[in-house]
């Protein structure tokens, strides 16, 4: 099995194994790690079909992950993906007027990002010890909405490390806050920063890039690495599910061995797409992939001008995990079609720290050619879930709706019927009052709770057990600061 090393995407030099990049979580250069090459799987797509979901996980991460033996690998995956999911089939597909919905909500935190959160604690701590890391490690996380509980969940009580997650204050839907703030765990901080996400984001980014702090939180006995999708070990977990997806699809003679399918992806920091784009060239045979947008629409605008401009009103929407203006994993994209040459990537990063934008090269722009962009406004979005429950009683949420609706629309102007995977990227449940007022404006006069059952009385869906978990939980968490303020906080919670 060839040996796959990573390196910055802002660097041409030096080159580190796999564990190492896990634990690093961002380079030092500020850039973010990229395998040096994009392994091809080394089953085929009918032995991969015949597989368990853990099995197809062991499949791909083997070829990335290439320093984990396969005892170290396997536990990882039998300690992510077991009883903590409401399905043994962990992403179960759901047939939806002709498209197949991807449901990545199964886990402990309702949202996708337990797919990966749930095995990152878990390959961080062994990299730790494969590399013989006596500090503990602290998880610093900016999150939109589904992350920050995702991954204090994955972390919480987990010896060697800490999690502190910042979120914007007002800006996620109540029940991720409540998810949040009641999180238990003695290991576990979360703070609101006035600001949004892209400023929570910033100043993680900026915390990870100041080397005074790194020397002090040594000299302490801690050491940063991060949960965020900017993490390798974060990305490679969820290209698992995408090529899951393919060989259950065959499976189940939904389509023929080798036959191309779409994937849409509800985008908003890249890394979910991202994934599926690294499981297409693995050799998954995926044809388009469709990136779809809310308002905040600056992904869209990038496919359709070969501008990446994020000077532009930051818009709060019904899609909060979406409301992203800095699109991180899209660097390693754009590493990726400069032909992996770092200077070319660092300069558009330069340009986009200094001016807030840059511009692709024409060349550059061709190679995006699998790439679809799209969006789907606010009301497009409600109409979505309202016409999707009416014609077959399933209740998506927001999220799902904005890749269901783009997908709708992409239908109806190419005619492309290929049979298409849509990824459902958290549980209507998370966002109930948005859903149910789409479904119908009177159920506004609803509380929170309320809601919540009567979503599972019309979707005849059982609340899932995240939901009934915090329904009277009491709150343990009420940090606040400045968005300037982020670095004094974690000095605060760690005692330096």
């Amino acid at each position: 099995m060839e040996k796959i090393l990573y390196k910055s995407t802002r660097s041409k030099d030096g080159a580190i194994e796999a564990s190492q990049a896990i634990l690093k979580g961002l380079a030092d250069d500020g850039g973010l790690f990229v395998p040096l090459s994009i392994p091809k799987l080394d089953k085929s797509l009918e032995e991969l079909s015949k597989m368990s979901y853990q099995q197809v996980a062991y499949e791909v991460m083997k070829l990335f992950f290439t320093d984990f033996t396969e005892e170290e690998l396997k536990n990882c995956i039998d300690r992510a993906y077991d009883t903590k999911f409401d399905t043994e089939e962990i992403a179960p597909l759901a047939k939806v007027d002709g498209a197949y919905h991807l449901e990545l909500f199964h886990g402990p935190t309702i949202a996708f990002k337990d797919m990966a959160l749930q095995i990152l604690p878990h390959l961080l701590t062994t990299s730790a010890k494969k590399n013989g890391v006596e500090n503990e490690i602290v998880i610093l996380t900016a999150t939109s909405g589904d992350t920050g509980k995702a991954a204090m969940a994955g972390f919480a009580d987990v010896e060697g490390t800490r999690i502190i997650v910042f979120y914007p204050d007002g800006g996620v839907s109540p029940i991720q806050e409540k998810q949040m703030v009641t999180q238990k765990g003695a290991n576990t901080n979360v703070v609101a920063i006035e600001g949004n996400f892209d400023q929570a984001q910033t100043g993680v980014k900026n915390i990870f890039n100041n080397k005074e702090l790194a020397k002090e939180m040594d000299a302490k006995g801690f050491q940063f690495s991060s949960a965020n999708s900017i993490n390798i070990g974060r990305l490679v977990p969820q290209v698992a599910y995408y090529v899951y997806s393919y060989a259950k699809l065959l499976a189940e003679g939904k389509i023929s061995d080798g036959e191309k399918i779409n994937v849409v992806v509800p985008t908003g920091n890249f890394g979910n797409i991202l994934a599926a784009f690294y499981a297409k060239n693995m050799g998954t045979p995926i044809d388009k992939l469709i990136c779809a947008s809310n308002e905040n629409k600056v992904l869209f605008d990038f496919f359709s001008t070969g501008e990446y401009d994020k000077n532009r009103e930051f818009i709060l929407t019904t899609s909060p995990s979406m409301d992203i203006l800095i699109s991180s994993n899209l660097e390693r994209l754009i590493y990726n079609i400069a032909g992996n040459d770092a200077e070319t990537n660092s300069a558009m990063m330069a340009d986009l720290s200094s001016k807030g934008k840059y511009t692709i090269t024409d060349d550059m722009k061709a190679k995006l050619s699998d790439f679809v962009g799209d969006f789907a406004t606010e009301e497009e979005t409600a109409a979505t879930i309202k016409k999707h429950f009416d014609n077959t009683g399933y209740i998506m949420d927001t999220h799902t709706a904005v890749a269901r609706c783009v997908y709708d629309k992409y239908v109806a102007s190419t005619g492309d019927d290929k049979v298409t995977v849509i990824a459902s990227t958290a549980s209507p449940f998370k966002f109930t009052r948005a859903v149910m007022n789409s479904i119908d404006s009177n159920y506004d006069k609803l509380g929170d709770f309320e809601l919540v059952d009567e979503l599972s009385k019309i979707g005849n869906v059982t609340v899932p057990n995240a939901i009934e978990e915090i329904r009277n939980a009491e709150v343990l968490h009420d940090n606040k600061c400045a968005a300037d303020g982020m670095e004094d906080i974690v000095k605060k919670f760690l005692g330096i």
